[in-house]
């Protein structure tokens, strides 16, 4: 399984791959701190999961999701922002989001998501924790 980061944070992309180093069935391919470099190269290396903040500087990720989705429609997509208002939620679970994660306080449900989608191959879709019917 391929994954992109997608994090306006060195930090934060280097912490989340560290949490998922033990992981072994998955292959992070890149990440990118912005979203123009984050379209580029998501359209080059084609992911299987995508791992979106949505703060992200110049293009913001809420659009960059829209593209996502629209490229790709079966690629995951995993939010993972510390701008986690409803709002913000609803907009991107609207938009094809697989998962909408808070940075601050749902971190560690990244691996455990992962480890899922590993196990059940490409059929489970979740939208949020509550699959999608």
């Amino acid at each position: 399984m391929k994954i992109f980061f997608v994090d306006g944070s060195p930090l934060g992309n280097g912490r989340l791959m560290n949490l998922l180093s033990d992981l072994k069935e998955i292959e992070i391919i890149g990440y990118a701190l912005d979203g123009a470099t984050a379209e580029d190269s998501i359209n080059r290396t084609q992911p299987d999961i995508v791992i979106l903040d949505i703060e992200l500087p110049g293009r913001s990720g809420i659009d960059l999701l829209k593209h996502i989705k629209q490229t790709f429609p079966s690629l995951i997509v995993i939010i993972l922002t510390n701008a986690s208002h409803p709002q913000y939620r609803k907009r991107c679970m609207e938009l094809g989001a697989n998962f909408f994660f808070d940075k601050s306080t749902e971190f560690r449900k990244v691996p455990e998501v992962l480890k899922q989608l590993l196990q059940s191959g490409s059929e489970f879709r979740l939208s949020g924790s509550s699959k999608k019917r």
